[in-house]
């Protein structure tokens, strides 16, 4: 099978707690709520090329290792991610928890540049090879801060200098793939524009909750299960969350 250099990059959003099952409209808001984040990290892709949705991230590549916009399309991303966030936070008119940790969720990006098999199944493309389980292995990794950018050395060494002067070197041990040179950069730190602030507005709210309940509606009535495969929400039974009655009390 035919390989071609591709650049790897996923944007993961986290910051969500754990949510009891039979909470409903929690979960169902919270699908929704990163459904419309990951709406505004696409549409501020620009070049890079959707190959994927995987629960709460979503798996961008373009072919070719050229890396020199890469950062400044991370910017655009993550204030596309910021101004979506911030609406969702003025609009909100439900108290439920997945609706009031909206302001908590960050967005964090890995990204690897490698050889990438490309097979075409009808109108989808997956995406194959060592490269991309690496820059999936990289979503698991020893980064001290909540957003950042964590790139390996094939990335790295492309950035413009006074970027890989604001970056950390952070060697991991990736499962399956041995020890791995890696560099990240808090984005917190890094000098990037925010969004403008936006104004409440009473007739934007009200479609926001319209729009919200229609959306969540299957996921409310249990045609389609909530949060499904994302990485960073985990559901519980309500038992599994209550402490057991056998362990003794100090």
């Amino acid at each position: 099978m035919a390989t071609e250099k591709a650049l790897l990059l996923i944007a993961d959003i986290g910051g969500y707690t754990r949510f009891m099952k039979h909470h409903r409209f929690s979960l169902a808001h919270a699908q929704d709520t990163v459904a419309q984040l990951l709406e505004a990290v696409i549409d501020a892709s620009g070049k890079f090329k959707l190959a994927k949705l995987e629960g709460d991230a979503a798996f961008f590549y373009a072919v070719g290792d050229d890396c020199s916009v890469l950062a400044r399309r991370i910017a655009d991303i993550r204030r596309a991610f910021l101004a979506r966030r911030e609406r969702l936070i003025v609009d909100r008119m439900c108290k439920c928890e997945g609706c009031m940790q909206v302001g908590g969720l960050t967005l964090k990006f890995v990204a690897h540049s490698g050889e990438v098999a490309f097979q075409r199944v009808k109108h989808l493309t997956e995406l194959a090879g060592v490269d991309v389980i690496l820059v999936h292995r990289m979503l698991k990794n020893d980064v001290p801060v909540s957003e950042y950018f964590l790139m390996t050395d094939s990335v790295h060494q492309r950035l413009q200098p006074e970027l890989r002067q604001l970056t950390r070197g952070l060697e991991h041990e990736f499962e399956g793939l041995g020890r791995t040179a890696t560099h990240y950069l808090d984005l917190n730190e890094s000098a990037q524009e925010l969004p403008a602030a936006i104004g409440p507005s009473l007739p934007r709210r009200w479609w926001h909750k319209l729009t919200q309940e229609a959306r969540s509606l299957k996921y409310v009535l249990g045609f389609q299960q909530a949060c499904q495969n994302f990485r960073n929400v985990e559901v519980v039974d309500a038992q599994e969350a209550a402490p057991s009655s056998d362990v003794p009390r100090s």
